[in-house]
């Protein structure tokens, strides 16, 4: 009898790399993927219908993961059981779809982000695609990309900046450059770009709010335990347990845990720096996880979206929100957990600081001592994340507790 393929795991598939000619991995159930000379990975569904054999695409990896590319996989099959044939219903689909004039802000937006995804990194290209889907393309959508003006934009993006400034900043450098594609595709009068300089307000220098203090950690801890909606407080305690940037954290996805090794492995497709990362996980986040296992049901993230659970996850400026809500404005951001870590933990624990540089994933100063680091301090951090989240469950049964004040107060 032949043998079953072994089935795929992360590891293998970031690991497969580029030959001559495309070749193919299988995971099993006609699910392959195909490795590309240019180094693409495509994920390839293998299927038969009435007697012919077909292969219906189901995305690129990492964008797709193989925990999606499994469930597609599985409602493919589901499909395919009931005598349908997943192509022509992908092809009908596309039929039904409203076909959008060209001259629209949807249809140009849509040219240039296919044009721009190309070349940019997965977490570029989710940051470009939420913020189109979320705020721009809702409002703007089906205007005519030859009328829009600089006070068509404005009250849009200074909306945004209410909920997140940074983001705010984004989407106007996204309008601007949907703009000046229109005009060299001809779809707008050369020279009309937009006038959005100065719209927004200057946002204030210095370094995102945080708690450096040990004498705040108790109120701090006590805001977070007293949030209201389970997944949003797993999500936070994430952050502040690993010191982990938001953006990494609400994408966590099952996968990537080795719940028996107590680790978190973060392909280097999500990381800022591009590199892989592994950071350590307390014991206090299994039963985080645990409980989270529940609320995502069938989920390939750890934290779903509320909208499309199964191919989105939450969004980062909810955990802003939350904070703010909290009565924690002014006082810290998820990414001031970072700082939070850095301060205290070197003050209380006396954590060496190439240690702490080494669970903040912060870029090294050359390629050698990049190389070096990659590998280094494992076994210092996994004492440092759970010494760390001892220290932060400690604090939150202190007796005295000073009420937190705004970094502007």
């Amino acid at each position: 009898m032949p043998k079953l393929a072994p089935g795929l795991n992360d590891t293998r598939i970031r690991n497969a790399k580029p030959k001559d000619k495309p070749y193919k991995l299988a995971d099993g159930k006609g699910l392959v993927l195909l490795i590309n000379p240019n180094g693409s990975k495509w994920w390839r569904l293998r299927y038969t219908v009435d007697g012919r054999e077909k292969m219906l695409s189901l995305g690129v990896y990492p964008e797709v993961s193989l925990a999606s590319a499994r469930n597609k996989t599985h409602d493919a099959r589901i499909a395919i059981a009931k005598g349908n044939d997943p192509s022509k219903e992908r092809l009908a689909e596309k039929r039904q779809r409203i076909v959008v004039p060209r001259g629209t802000f949807k249809s140009v937006a849509e040219e240039w982000y296919a044009h721009k995804v190309r070349s940019w990194a997965s977490e570029t290209a989710r940051k470009a695609r939420e913020s189109l889907d979320d705020d721009l393309l809702p409002k703007l959508g089906a205007r005519p990309i030859a009328e829009i003006t600089s006070a068509d934009i404005k009250p849009i993006i200074l909306l945004i900046h209410k909920r997140a400034p940074r983001l705010a900043v984004k989407a106007r450098q996204y309008c601007n450059q949907i703009i000046e594609y229109a005009i060299q595709e001809g779809l707008r009068e050369d020279g009309r770009l937009l006038s959005l300089r100065g719209a927004l307000p200057r946002a204030p220098k210095g370094h995102y709010a945080a708690v450096t203090k040990s004498s705040d950690i108790p109120a701090l801890i006590n805001a977070i335990n007293a949030i209201g909606s389970t997944q949003s407080r797993a999500a936070i305690l994430f952050c502040l347990y690993t010191a982990l940037r938001p953006g990494v954290v609400v994408g966590a996805r099952w996968d990537e845990f080795d719940l028996g090794a107590m680790e978190w492995h973060i392909p280097a497709s999500r990381m800022k720096m591009g590199n892989d990362h592994i950071t350590p996980i307390a014991s206090q986040m299994l039963p985080l996880l645990e409980r989270q296992r529940e609320i995502a049901d069938d989920s390939p993230f750890v934290f779903p979206g509320v909208r499309n659970p199964k191919i989105q996850h939450m969004h980062r400026d909810t955990l802003s929100k939350i904070l703010r809500e909290s009565g924690l404005r002014g006082v810290t951001v998820t990414h001031g957990f970072r700082a939070t870590l850095r301060t205290i933990a070197r003050e209380k624990f006396r954590v060496d600081a190439d240690v702490l540089e080494a669970q903040l994933a912060h870029a090294k100063k050359d390629e050698i001592q990049a190389a070096y680091d990659r590998t280094q301090f494992l076994e210092e951090r996994h004492k440092l994340v759970q010494g760390w989240a001892d220290y932060l469950e400690s604090q939150s049964k202190s007796a005295e507790v000073i009420p937190l004040r705004s970094q502007a107060a």
